[in-house]
């Protein structure tokens, strides 16, 4: 089982050492970290997701809401929330693959971002399962370098707000 939890922090150093230490010193797993700002330069916003049985679920959130530097917890699962991730993918490409390449990222809704005469820089921004299958698919093709965000994730809108 998987939750996502989007935890608001002071923007100051060590807090995301102390985030993560708690995962740590409990056993916690993390699947996935991203921070960045909020529209106010002095917070941030953590998105974790991790996952495990129910009663673990439940004491990462205790956990989390015990810390001073953190400011609010929402909890909500991978069917109650929007959630992209971010991945750069570097290929080695030549006249043969250029064209199966090309077709693949136009089915996969890809973008090539920047190309030379033997690399081509894919940009996806998509469900985390299809970023993994993107990746998969260059499996067979020359990958050089891939860079990921963590996913990202927010509730979905609903009108009583």
């Amino acid at each position: 089982m998987k939750k996502i939890y989007s935890v608001l922090v002071e923007n100051r150093s060590g807090v995301l050492c102390k985030v993560a230490g708690l995962f740590s010193r409990r056993c916690f797993n993390i699947d996935s970290l991203a921070v960045g700002e909020t529209d106010d330069k002095n917070i941030s916003c953590m998105t974790i997701v991790s996952s495990g049985n129910q009663r673990t679920l439940e004491q990462i959130e205790k956990q989390l809401n015990k810390k001073l530097d953190i400011i609010k917890v929402k909890t909500f699962d991978e069917h109650q929330s929007i959630s992209r991730e971010l991945m750069l993918m570097k290929v080695k490409y030549n006249k043969n693959n250029r064209k199966d390449i090309m077709e693949i990222c136009d089915i996969m809704k890809a973008q090539i971002v920047d190309m030379s005469k033997n690399y081509l820089m894919i940009q996806i921004c998509d469900l985390p399962e299809r970023t993994a299958m993107l990746l998969e698919m260059f499996r067979s093709v020359s990958i050089v370098e891939v860079a990921r965000t963590g996913t990202l994730a927010l509730p979905k809108c609903v009108d009583n707000e």
